[in-house]
């Protein structure tokens, strides 16, 4: 009499699932979260006299900070007031 054949382990049918999901957050999550880590470390770290670049092209001095505001100065007696989140980055002078 012929043996029937075994069934296979179920977990082998989800393991290129398994392995997709671990490639995906190597790949795409955990590089926008350390993004988002240092984002966080750079606004939390402004602080008066940084020359910085909003995220709308605009370049200006930190005159002022609050919470959740700061004040930029781009231009002589030229100052706007703008969402803290709205600095894209801290520039250095040569740019």
């Amino acid at each position: 009499m012929a043996q029937a054949p075994e069934a296979a382990n179920p977990i082998f049918g989800f393991l290129p699932i398994i392995l997709l999901f671990v490639i995906f957050y190597f790949l795409l999550i955990r590089p926008q979260q350390q993004n988002q880590k240092k984002r966080r470390e750079m606004l939390t770290k402004l602080q008066k006299g940084d020359r910085v670049l909003t995220i709308g092209g605009i370049y200006g001095m930190v005159k002022e900070i609050k919470e959740d505001t700061v004040v930029l100065r781009i231009a002589d007696n030229v100052n706007i007031k703008m969402a803290r989140v709205g600095v894209d980055r801290v520039v250095s002078d040569e740019e």
